[in-house]
Protein backbone atom coordinates (compact mmCIF):
# COMPACT_ATOMS: atom_id res chain seq x y z
CA UNK A 1 0.00 0.00 0.00
CA UNK A 2 1.34 3.42 -0.91
CA UNK A 3 1.88 6.08 1.75
CA UNK A 4 -0.66 8.29 -0.06
CA UNK A 5 -3.34 5.59 0.04
CA UNK A 6 -2.62 4.91 3.71
CA UNK A 7 -3.00 8.63 4.45
CA UNK A 8 -6.29 8.80 2.52
CA UNK A 9 -7.66 5.78 4.38
CA UNK A 10 -6.59 7.33 7.69
CA UNK A 11 -8.36 10.58 6.75
CA UNK A 12 -11.47 8.62 5.76
CA UNK A 13 -11.53 6.91 9.15
CA UNK A 14 -10.81 10.09 11.07
CA UNK A 15 -13.55 12.07 9.32
CA UNK A 16 -16.15 9.30 9.43
CA UNK A 17 -15.40 8.99 13.16
CA UNK A 18 -15.81 12.72 13.70
CA UNK A 19 -19.09 12.70 11.78
CA UNK A 20 -20.31 9.77 13.88
CA UNK A 21 -19.37 11.48 17.15
CA UNK A 22 -21.01 14.77 16.19
CA UNK A 23 -24.19 12.89 15.24
CA UNK A 24 -24.05 11.13 18.60
CA UNK A 25 -23.72 14.54 20.27
CA UNK A 26 -26.78 15.83 18.38
CA UNK A 27 -28.79 12.76 19.34
CA UNK A 28 -27.93 13.46 22.98
CA UNK A 29 -30.25 16.49 22.65
CA UNK A 30 -32.80 15.20 20.16
CA UNK A 31 -33.10 11.48 20.92
CA UNK A 32 -35.08 9.72 23.61
CA UNK A 33 -33.54 7.92 26.56
CA UNK A 34 -34.80 4.64 25.07
CA UNK A 35 -33.19 5.22 21.67
CA UNK A 36 -29.94 6.48 23.16
CA UNK A 37 -29.51 3.79 25.80
CA UNK A 38 -28.56 6.55 28.25
CA UNK A 39 -30.35 9.57 29.70
CA UNK A 40 -30.78 12.44 27.25
CA UNK A 41 -28.30 15.30 27.75
CA UNK A 42 -26.05 13.01 29.80
CA UNK A 43 -22.95 14.50 28.16
CA UNK A 44 -23.96 18.00 29.19
CA UNK A 45 -24.90 16.89 32.68
CA UNK A 46 -21.49 15.28 33.15
CA UNK A 47 -19.70 18.41 31.95
CA UNK A 48 -18.75 17.27 28.45
CA UNK A 49 -19.19 20.26 26.15
CA UNK A 50 -20.01 18.83 22.75
CA UNK A 51 -20.51 20.57 19.40
CA UNK A 52 -24.17 21.60 19.91
CA UNK A 53 -23.30 23.16 23.27
CA UNK A 54 -20.20 24.92 21.97
CA UNK A 55 -22.12 26.42 19.05
CA UNK A 56 -24.99 27.42 21.37
CA UNK A 57 -22.60 29.19 23.77
CA UNK A 58 -21.85 31.75 21.06
CA UNK A 59 -25.55 32.68 20.85
CA UNK A 60 -26.76 32.10 24.40
CA UNK A 61 -24.27 33.63 26.87
CA UNK A 62 -26.37 32.65 29.91
CA UNK A 63 -25.63 29.04 29.04
CA UNK A 64 -22.09 29.62 30.31
CA UNK A 65 -23.45 30.64 33.71
CA UNK A 66 -25.46 27.43 33.96
CA UNK A 67 -22.44 25.34 32.97
CA UNK A 68 -20.08 27.18 35.33
CA UNK A 69 -22.33 26.51 38.30
CA UNK A 70 -22.62 22.88 37.19
CA UNK A 71 -26.42 22.97 36.99
CA UNK A 72 -26.59 23.29 40.78
CA UNK A 73 -29.97 25.05 40.94
CA UNK A 74 -33.33 23.42 40.25
CA UNK A 75 -34.17 23.66 36.58
CA UNK A 76 -30.64 24.61 35.44
CA UNK A 77 -30.14 21.53 33.30
CA UNK A 78 -33.58 21.85 31.71
CA UNK A 79 -32.92 25.53 31.01
CA UNK A 80 -29.55 24.71 29.45
CA UNK A 81 -31.15 22.08 27.21
CA UNK A 82 -33.82 24.56 26.15
CA UNK A 83 -31.19 27.20 25.33
CA UNK A 84 -29.26 24.72 23.20
CA UNK A 85 -32.41 23.61 21.40
CA UNK A 86 -33.44 27.25 20.78
CA UNK A 87 -30.04 28.09 19.33
CA UNK A 88 -28.66 27.11 15.95
CA UNK A 89 -26.19 24.79 17.72
CA UNK A 90 -27.89 21.59 16.65
CA UNK A 91 -28.24 22.75 13.04
CA UNK A 92 -24.61 23.91 12.88
CA UNK A 93 -23.55 20.57 14.35
CA UNK A 94 -25.63 18.77 11.72
CA UNK A 95 -23.85 20.76 8.99
CA UNK A 96 -20.47 19.93 10.54
CA UNK A 97 -21.30 16.20 10.67
CA UNK A 98 -22.38 16.24 7.02
CA UNK A 99 -19.17 18.08 6.11
CA UNK A 100 -16.99 15.45 7.82
CA UNK A 101 -18.90 12.60 6.16
CA UNK A 102 -18.40 14.25 2.76
CA UNK A 103 -14.70 14.82 3.42
CA UNK A 104 -14.36 11.17 4.44
CA UNK A 105 -15.89 9.98 1.17
CA UNK A 106 -13.66 12.31 -0.86
CA UNK A 107 -10.64 10.48 0.57
CA UNK A 108 -11.71 7.15 -0.93
CA UNK A 109 -12.74 8.37 -4.39
CA UNK A 110 -9.40 7.22 -5.85
CA UNK A 111 -10.07 3.59 -4.85
CA UNK A 112 -11.19 1.43 -7.75
CA UNK A 113 -14.95 0.85 -7.87
CA UNK A 114 -15.84 -2.16 -5.73
CA UNK A 115 -18.39 -3.40 -3.24
CA UNK A 116 -16.01 -2.45 -0.44
CA UNK A 117 -15.62 1.13 -1.62
CA UNK A 118 -19.37 1.39 -2.10
CA UNK A 119 -19.90 0.14 1.46
CA UNK A 120 -17.57 2.88 2.77
CA UNK A 121 -19.50 5.51 0.79
CA UNK A 122 -22.78 4.17 2.13
CA UNK A 123 -21.40 4.25 5.67
CA UNK A 124 -20.97 8.01 5.26
CA UNK A 125 -24.62 8.30 4.22
CA UNK A 126 -25.74 6.08 7.09
CA UNK A 127 -23.85 8.05 9.73
CA UNK A 128 -25.63 11.29 8.86
CA UNK A 129 -28.99 9.61 8.24
CA UNK A 130 -29.23 8.93 11.98
CA UNK A 131 -30.07 12.62 12.56
CA UNK A 132 -33.08 12.67 10.25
Amino acid sequence: MSAELAEDLYKYGRNIGLAFQIVDDILDFTGSTESLGKPAASDLKSGNLTAPTLFALAEKPFLETLIDREFAQDGDLEQAIALIQESSGIEKSRELAIHHAQVAVEHIKQLPPSESRQALVELGDYVVSRIY
